[in-house]
């Protein structure tokens, strides 16, 4: 049965345990793990403990096997991880639903979120569920010494609302 609920502080460093296993599996293809695997490691323990109140996980007959942020708690998503052992069980798939419902239902009309442009598996899971490449950018990576590449995508959830004639808003 899958899951889905708000974070608990006392689980934060099982959150980032999922999560860097999630991002070393999608970064080993880039290249990028070897120079920046404690950096990550660190990264996400020190997320989880502090923004695990805009952390949602999605479990899978009582175990976590996921998480998804919006640190801002705005249209953007800033964290998607699916645990490795998971994967393709079509838990990213319910995970993302729900994530676009709290968007919605917190006013904004569209989701967005930015990975490694060389994140195939990201890339297509996204579009597949509706979400298009909106720009690409390279931004030099001081803790890599080199440019990294990095695509934004978003999905237009309902029409923005705009005010009729003569009224205002």
């Amino acid at each position: 049965m899958i899951t889905i609920r708000n974070a608990r502080r006392d689980e934060a460093d099982l959150l980032a345990a999922i999560g860097f296993r999630a991002w070393e599996k999608a970064m080993i293809p880039v290249g990028e793990t070897k120079t920046m695997v404690e950096g990550a490691r660190s990264a996400f323990l020190n997320f989880t403990r502090s923004g695990w109140l805009t952390i949602s996980v999605i479990e899978l007959n009582g175990q976590p096997a996921g998480w998804a942020a919006r640190e801002e708690l705005d249209e953007n998503i800033t964290d998607f991880w699916i645990d490795p052992d998971f994967q393709g069980q079509g838990l990213g798939a319910a995970l993302l639903e729900e994530i676009e419902k709290e968007v919605l239902h917190q006013g904004f009309t569209k989701a967005s979120l930015q990975t490694h442009a060389k994140n195939d598996e990201a890339v297509r899971f996204f579009e597949k569920h509706g979400y298009a490449v909106h720009w690409l950018t390279i931004a030099y990576n001081p803790k890599l010494d080199r440019d990294v590449q990095s695509v934004g995508l978003s999905k237009q959830l309902a029409a923005p609302v705009s005010p009729a004639y003569g009224q205002e808003f």
